[in-house]
């Protein structure tokens, strides 16, 4: 199966040191089919270790939640009524018409556009929708923040993958061929010391790919800037992320 890899070799520390969506977020998208559609049957696509589909499941009798990552889905939490598929988004292998709503948090900027839509409407029901979103850079204060966007522009920079672009623009420029809904501003909240925050920036996919092609860590190098900026590192700091959401239905 061909897909843009980029977490699969580091899916448990994927697991371990991402944020969790806000309530408010499954709780929005959930309400987007209309009759006929109804909450029997969702589709979350690159779910990872699963974060979108427990949230999602809370208002629907069941979840699929495929990803084209084997190593991913192992780390997932299991749930009576989340069924894990290993599928790619291009080609989920759901029946047509099968599907009330579908998801993809933080991965659709990675997908063959065109071939996903296709694969949207192929299997969605009529009245369903289909919601995906992204979240950028956390923002913690101001020198902190400095230090972040230096390690994303500067150091690891020429490391992103192609589709970043999608999320540097907050996905305002996303093709999105669907009846489009507006949606509200969400965000994620956390409170963290230093060693979980540093955990979480080695996740970003081009800090990894910096990490193979130097053989060296840049999180680590820039950690004593970072404990100077931060103070305490047990201290624990409100750490916020911006998500933006593109949200619509079938034509």
């Amino acid at each position: 199966m061909s897909f843009a890899d980029h977490f699969s070799g580091h899916a448990a520390a994927y697991a371990a040191y991402r944020p969790t969506y806000p309530a408010g977020l499954p709780a929005f998208v959930a309400a987007l089919p209309v009759p006929p559609a109804d909450h029997r049957l969702a589709w979350d696509c690159a779910t990872g270790n699963g974060q979108a589909a427990h949230g999602i499941v809370e208002h629907f009798a069941r979840v699929i939640a495929t990803d084209a990552s084997p190593q991913q889905l192992a780390q997932a939490a299991p749930h009576p009524r989340i069924e894990y598929r290993v599928a790619a988004a291009e080609s989920s292998g759901l029946p047509d018409a099968s599907i009330d709503l579908v998801t993809a948090g933080q991965a659709v900027h990675w997908f063959d556009f065109d071939r996903f839509y296709a694969e949207v409407r192929r299997v969605l029901a009529p009245g369903g929708a289909l919601a995906v979103w992204t979240y950028d850079y956390a923002r913690i204060g101001r020198e902190v923040d400095r230090l972040v966007d230096r390690l994303a522009h500067e150091t690891v920079g020429p490391y992103w993958p192609p589709g970043r672009r999608w999320v540097d623009e907050e996905y305002r420029t996303l093709p999105f061929p669907f009846d489009e809904v507006p949606a509200p501003r969400f965000e994620l909240h956390e409170r963290w010391p230093l060693d979980r925050f540093a955990g979480y920036l080695r996740t970003w996919s081009a800090v990894q790919r910096y990490r193979t092609a130097k053989g060296e860590d840049p999180v680590e190098a820039l950690l004593p800037e970072l404990a100077a900026a931060w103070g305490d590192p047990s201290a624990a700091k409100d750490v916020r992320w911006p998500i933006f959401v593109r949200a619509g239905r079938r034509h």
